[in-house]
């Protein structure tokens, strides 16, 4: 965070990353783990940044200001004790970088197992889902399609909205976005399509945590949000979760019609 310096928020918090999780990430295993939140509101990095970033020696830094040796170094600590390293970044929005350690072993609490595929919630509503990470796009279509819904994706706002020129909007229940993406941010893009059809419900997922989000006034407090990475559980009972409040409402609106 360079001249004028910025934020630095520390989290920390439970996770359970489940086996959808793992097939990405293929040395980490499923289960119960604690996760360590750093997240800043500095300068980012770029895509091409980001996929060598643990390899030593590699930095961005001229000579004398850094050796590329950190984040290796990092890297292997994490590694060692089981657990994993997971960094999200936008150029211009700071970086956000998460560190799961497996959860201690004991007696006084429950092991946590992953929820079968079989058992999470189901739905067959349309959603809408806007992402411009290619594999994180793949992994929750796969999830929701697996679970009834019916999916139609776009790799960002604005495809989103030529994909609209196709598929009605009424036809929309859920509109499934990233909050950081090029073009146009989810955001921007959850206002205008609220516009059109104010009982839209919106769920955004982000890498970045709520106080980084908070503090950079990308979203208002008690929007529904999923962090990135997310398990298929996680996924399913968050869009059914939104879904379900939907439906309520329109019921309490049905209702007070017919007491009318």
């Amino acid at each position: 965070m360079p001249c004028r310096g910025g934020i630095l928020t520390i989290e920390t918090s439970n996770a359970l990353l489940d086996h959808a999780y793992t097939r990405q990430h293929h040395a980490t295993a499923a289960g119960p783990y604690v996760m360590l939140a750093i997240s800043d509101t500095g300068v980012g990095m770029s895509e091409e940044v980001q996929q060598h970033l643990f390899e030593p020696f590699f930095t961005t830094k001229e000579p004398g200001h850094g050796t590329g040796l950190g984040l290796a170094t990092c890297y292997g600590i994490v590694q060692q004790h089981g657990g994993t390293i997971w960094i999200y970044s936008e150029l211009g929005r700071g970086t956000t970088v998460k560190i799961y350690l497996p959860r201690a072993k004991g007696t006084a609490e429950r092991s946590v197992r992953a929820t079968p595929d079989e058992q999470l919630p189901r739905g067959a509503e349309t959603v809408l889902l806007v992402e411009d990470e290619g594999l994180v796009r793949d992994l929750a279509a796969r999830v929701l399609r697996a679970q009834g819904y019916r999916v139609i994706e776009a790799s960002n706002g604005e495809a989103a909205l030529d994909v609209l020129e196709q598929h009605a909007l009424d036809t929309i229940d859920l509109l499934l976005t990233d909050v950081i993406m090029p073009r146009r941010s989810g955001r921007a893009l959850a206002e205008e399509l609220t516009k059109r059809k104010p009982d839209l419900k919106v769920l955004y997922i982000s890498g970045y945590t709520d106080n980084a989000i908070s503090s950079q006034g990308w979203l208002d407090p008690g929007t529904n949000l999923l962090h990135k990475p997310f398990s298929a559980a996680a996924l399913a009972q968050k869009v059914r979760e939104v879904l379900e409040f939907l439906r309520s409402q329109k019921s309490e609106v049905r209702s007070q019609k017919s007491e009318v």
